[in-house]
């Protein structure tokens, strides 16, 4: 099989999947079958070549080796509105943004070893992205148009790889972060009013951009029972997106936020392996995404200066910095099989006070449990399978409906069940 053909298939198919994970935040809670069914943890456990995803540094630690896989999630998103319309509740209603259900993930890698000090590899993957199809109109949104609400929005990452071993025991990792997102939105008619330019703002199709940036790790084994991560990606800077620069920030700006964590991972018995990570991702640095709506008392859109959709400071979702919690253990039950489980906490990072917006983009999960396990064959291959289940949450937003646009209250609430397979060998 020629890889490079392979990792460009996978890639074609993760750009046509039209990912919607949102888990923590808008990105996915882990990278590889084996890292979800553990919760998300891989800082300082590299379990496969999608490694360099959670920290470059573990593509040095997993030898030559190939992963595919896919992963299926199905988000449930619900939204109300209440006492809309100057109190007349004329706009109310429950809305369903579940049009589309089924979303279908692939993702893979490749590592090659080149000496005892270095590795190359590739690791292909959806890092991040966000769905909602409300089939029944939202007035509020649409206004008289009476169009469909939703957007669609879905980031790509291929990072090509490489790891040196300057001392025993310590390995430094390198990933070049290039990425692709797509984004389109629908029925939000309403903020064309608010915005610089209001023929950029929704129903224009979908459009698309291009982006770099680089991940750092560090991962040292100071004993057979004890290993410890470091990881920094930093914010990867995109293109706009031309077509809506009346809805994003900056004429249609909307960077991958950095984040960085630690890990560590204990050895408890030969069998028993326990990994706990700490993640903290920066929304709050990419101004379409931590920008605030503040419409109150007919003041200008942020925090009382100047700015209307679009503009270089202009309003966007609203979210805060999260941080998040990843635990996570497995098991080697026999020389065949392994078992894995784990539980993800992300805080949340959305304010009640910007639930009209993320109407829109309700990434509001906070906890997930997850379970997996990997078969080993007699030819060496390995099956991995791993099941998420992401705990219903919501905000509630009273008031959250500016008087601009008549006053209201706004509850989101999403759940989710994630399900992972993927086939790995080593070479």
């Amino acid at each position: 099989m020629k890889w490079n053909n392979s990792i460009l298939a996978i890639g074609l198919g993760l750009i046509v999947s039209q990912a919607g994970h949102a888990t923590n935040g808008y990105f996915s809670h882990g990278y590889g079958v084996k890292s979800q069914a553990m919760g998300g943890v891989g800082i300082a456990l590299p379990q496969d070549s999608l490694a360099a995803a959670t920290n470059p540094a573990g593509m040095g630690l997993i030898g030559d080796r190939f992963d595919l896989g896919l992963v299926l999630f199905r988000p449930h998103r619900d939204a109300t509105l209440e006492n809309t319309a100057g109190g007349t509740g004329a706009l109310d209603g429950s809305f369903s943004g579940n049009g589309r259900e089924n979303f279908i993930i692939p993702e893979g890698g490749y590592n090659h070893v080149l000496s005892q000090e270095f590795t190359l590899g590739v690791s292909v993957y959806g890092n991040g992205g966000m769905n909602t199809d409300y089939e029944q109109p939202i007035g509020l949104l649409s206004g008289a148009t009476g169009n469909e609400s939703g957007i669609d929005y879905m980031q790509l990452f291929v990072a090509p790889t490489v790891t040196w071993k300057p001392f025993i025991n310590h390995t430094l990792g390198l990933s070049l972060n290039l990425g692709y997102q797509r984004f389109k939105a629908k029925g939000i008619d309403n903020f064309a009013a608010i915005s610089t330019d209001p023929t950029s703002v929704t129903g224009v199709g979908a459009d698309d951009a291009f982006g770099i940036g680089v991940h750092v790790g560090w991962i040292g084994q100071f004993s057979d029972t004890f290993t410890m991560g470091l990881s920094y990606q930093s914010r990867t800077n995109f293109g706009r997106f031309d077509k809506y620069r009346g809805l994003f920030a900056d004429e249609g700006a909307m960077d991958a936020p950095a984040n960085f964590g630690v890990g560590i991972a204990l050895n408890v018995t030969p069998e028993f392996t326990l990994a706990l990570d700490v993640k903290r991702i920066l929304f709050s640095d990419v101004p379409a995404v931590g920008n605030t709506i503040s419409l109150w008392n007919g003041q200008p859109f942020i925090d009382g200066g100047a700015g209307n959709l679009g503009d270089k400071n202009g309003p966007g979702f609203g979210w805060d910095n999260s941080t998040v919690i990843k635990i996570g253990l497995s098991y080697d039950y026999s020389d065949t099989l392994t078992l894995r489980a784990g539980y993800n906490h992300n805080q949340q990072p959305i304010p009640d006070t910007e639930a009209l917006f993320n109407v829109l983009a309700p990434g509001v999960i906070q906890d997930h449990m997850t379970f997996g396990f990997t078969w080993t064959m007699s030819s060496g291959g390995e099956i991995s399978a791993s099941y998420t289940h992401a705990f219903k949450d919501g905000v509630n937003g009273s008031d959250a409906v500016p008087a601009q646009f008549g006053g209201g209250n706004v509850g989101i609430e999403m759940h989710q069940n994630i399900f992972g397979i993927a086939y790995g060998a080593k070479f």
